[in-house]
């Protein structure tokens, strides 16, 4: 079975799921999931009546599904209903299942957690600290992880003036950046370190990090300085502040000889 189509596991059932390289995410088929967490055993009725019930998902539902190639249960590949994390989790909430509980507890802790957040950004902080420590991260990589957020955060406020809309435009400046300090933009050095859904960022070493860092910092400065106007002026800033820390990368690498751009992930560091 592809990469892209695997099954998996949950509560001891088969989910089907397909990895779309181009969005970087993971889609579930619906019915595997409305199948385990309803325990129904006519699932495309259940579906159905769970649709007529709630006409606002109803409503929505050809945005939260969509069609895409999953083995059928006769063992050929056919287009079968899937939705993203967002939207399963909708689906979710018009499941009243036992078993479907502990997903929209879930869901209610997340969005209270966001909101205590957003009132005291130092929240953000703690609560990533304790999740790095749980996973076994050091507590000099988890600082130098916490202050990077700190100096990417400065790098999209100064974006936002430059009126650079968040999403598609981040993204690409982003890659112009990563591909002028690294040589690899975003989608290439996730690849390179054998990643998908996972954060780029939480897979890079200190070294790494701190270059990163400074590809940002540097990005920011000049930015404030020049107050280019336009996507592609933007991009012209970008590849100069990842120019100013690939002089910095090729230094190092001179001095130590060895690359500091890694295959290694969190997995192969944590280990």
């Amino acid at each position: 079975m592809k990469q892209e189509n695997k099954l998996q596991l949950f509560q001891e059932q088969k989910i089907r799921t397909h990895w779309d390289d181009k969005q970087e995410k993971w889609f579930f088929s619906v019915q595997d999931v409305v199948q385990v967490l309803s325990e129904s055993k006519d699932v495309k009725q259940y579906i159905k009546k769970m649709r007529s019930r709630n006409s606002e998902l109803n409503a929505n539902w050809g945005t939260i599904c969509t069609p895409l190639e999953m083995i059928a249960a006769d063992g050929k590949t056919r287009k079968i209903q899937a939705a993203d994390m967002e939207g399963i989790l909708r689906i979710i909430q018009s499941i009243p299942s036992p078993k479907a509980e502990p997903f929209k507890l879930w869901l209610a802790k997340v969005g209270s957690e966001r909101i205590e957040e957003t009132e005291d950004p130092e929240l953000a902080f703690d609560r990533a600290m304790k999740t790095y420590l749980a996973k076994g991260y050091s507590k000099e990589w988890i600082n130098q992880r916490l202050k990077s957020i700190e100096v990417r955060k400065e790098l999209t406020d100064e974006w936002n003036e430059r009126g650079m809309k968040e999403g598609l435009e981040y993204a690409i400046l982003t890659n112009e950046l990563t591909k002028a300090w690294a040589d690899k933009n975003v989608k290439e050095y996730k690849k390179f370190k054998g990643l998908k859904k996972e954060n780029l960022r939480d897979n890079m070493s200190n070294l790494e990090l701190v270059l990163n860092m400074l590809a940002e910092a540097s990005t920011t400065e000049i930015s404030k300085k020049k107050q280019p106007e336009g996507l592609e002026k933007n991009k012209d800033i970008a590849r100069k502040g990842g120019i100013a820390a690939k002089k910095a990368r090729l230094e190092i690498e001179k001095q130590t000889g060895e690359s500091i751009v890694s295959s290694n992930n969190s997995k192969k560091q944590l280990k």
